[in-house]
């Protein structure tokens, strides 16, 4: 039986049970491989870990006990998911500023129910809750990318600038661009390019910035997510892991006064996620908002200010 990362984005309780379906699905005569980052809860179904090096061949192997009491000092700071070794939080440097987007009674029937929220300047807030609860649809209402079935998403005048009185998915697609990234749950969805450099480029391209300045942005996201080396490939050959990173990188690249993520952690190794983390957090420091919809409760706990929790329409739907 082998495995790739089989509870990637799924909320805790669905994690729960595909690892119960795995175990069940065990006995003497079944062999599990399991490839994956965050290995606190997948240690209950193996008996032996495999930690290959990024150089080649294998760097450590053997029981879980053994390999994390000799090696789990040093595979921590390589960058693996060893546990007890907790990851310190980046907390906010100043109290959030002034309101730059709020969404009242926003809805989008069956996929979203009614849903008050307020997204502040200097903030990162977290979104949780089930799989089906409308999370994702409603990150793309709050990023202009769909058109509200139910109420409005309001847009402060610092952030809308000339289109103050226009909701968000009315705004142009340069305007928005700079105002508002957005980063899907999928990250295929957005690549438009064929090298991961112009993919980099196309926004601050967009927004007309001078050649030599999108060159260094490019530059010096490349370097800091480590996807340097891969500047010249095509998007779509790219890892799970790298893709994401490239797809929050493309929205970086503009360093929006506003950042919706969807799941913007999922497939990263423990030094990769730090990085996120700490772009996410200089980002909300310097007085921009940060909205992530996310299941990785490591995520919520080194980054969000606050949370909000969405149900699912069949209980009742909207925030808490």
């Amino acid at each position: 039986l082998l495995l790739d990362e089989p509870t990637a984005n799924l909320d805790p309780a669905g994690a729960e049970l595909i690892r119960q379906a795995v175990a069940g699905a065990l006995d003497a005569d079944t062999t599990l491989i399991l490839v994956e980052h965050r290995v606190a809860e997948a240690l209950p179904l193996v008996n032996r870990v495999v930690v290959l090096d990024p150089g080649g061949g294998v760097r450590a192997d053997g029981t879980p006990e053994a390999v994390f009491a000799a090696h789990g000092a040093a595979l921590a700071a390589e960058g693996v998911w060893v546990p007890g070794h907790p990851i310190a939080p980046r907390r906010a440097t100043a109290a959030p500023g002034e309101l730059l987007l709020t969404a009242d009674r926003l809805g989008l029937p069956p996929r979203l129910a009614s849903t008050d929220l307020a997204v502040r300047a200097g903030e990162a807030l977290a979104v949780r809750g089930p799989n089906g609860a409308g999370k994702s649809t409603l990150a793309l209402l709050l990023g202009g990318l769909l058109r509200p079935g139910t109420g409005r998403v309001n847009a402060s005048a610092e952030l809308a600038g000339a289109d103050h009185r226009t909701p968000p998915h009315r705004w142009r697609a340069p305007a928005l661009t700079r105002r508002i990234g957005s980063v899907f749950q999928d990250p295929e969805h957005q690549f438009v390019t064929s090298t991961v450099f112009d993919e980099l480029a196309l926004g601050p391209r967009r927004t007309g910035q001078p050649e030599a300045a999108v060159r260094e942005t490019v530059a010096g996201l490349l370097e800091r997510l480590r996807l340097d080396r891969l500047a010249a490939a095509n998007p779509y050959t790219l890892s799970g892991g790298e893709a994401r990173r490239l797809s929050v990188a493309t929205a970086l690249a503009t360093a929006p006064r506003l950042l919706i993520c969807d799941e913007p952690t999922f497939g990263q190794d423990r030094r990769t996620w730090r990085e996120l983390v700490d772009l996410f957090a200089e980002l909300r420091d310097a007085g921009h908002g940060v909205v992530a919809v996310t299941h990785d409760a490591d995520f919520v706990a080194a980054l969000a200010d606050r949370t909000v929790t969405l149900h699912r329409a069949v209980t009742g739907g909207g925030a808490r």
